[in-house]
């Protein structure tokens, strides 16, 4: 019976000769470069419901900036705060979720130009599917 310690040595001896003949067989070639693999994505299962949120809170944003309303700015650091807690080390996602928020916030520039009846009719609604958003995020998958 052979020992595990002489089959692993064994392989790398194989190992170490293979790579030193594929060192004499390239004549000069430069070096080769280890390719940075990017990370996978994180899949989180309430990410749909959070994108559909930040796009709420960017429209909710546009929306109350429009109609200068009191506490206008507090969506942005809102969704600022919400960046910050949930994708912290996650660049794909937080790309995500920032393209959302954008998102909504065009949706309404591009319809809206000042405040109407309709863009605070508009603005409730959104400021109501936001918090049902919420309460179902933070009901189903809060600690």
């Amino acid at each position: 019976m052979i020992p595990v310690q002489r089959v692993f040595l064994s392989l790398f001896v194989c190992a170490g000769s293979a790579l030193a003949a594929a060192g004499w067989a390239q004549d000069k070639a430069p070096p080769a470069v280890p390719e940075a693999v990017p990370a996978a994505p994180v899949a989180v299962p309430y990410d749909d419901k959070l994108s559909r949120l930040a796009e709420v809170i960017g429209s909710v944003h546009y929306l109350r900036t429009l109609c200068k309303a009191p506490e206008g700015g507090e969506w942005r650091s809102d969704m600022q705060k919400l960046l910050d807690s949930e994708t912290k080390d996650e660049p794909q996602r937080k790309e995500k979720l920032t393209a959302a928020f954008n998102r909504g916030y065009r949706a309404f520039a591009s319809v809206y130009t000042d405040c109407t009846p309709s863009a605070i009719v508009a603005e409730e609604r959104y400021r109501n599917e936001g918090a049902t958003l919420a309460t179902e995020i933070t009901s189903r998958f809060g600690n």
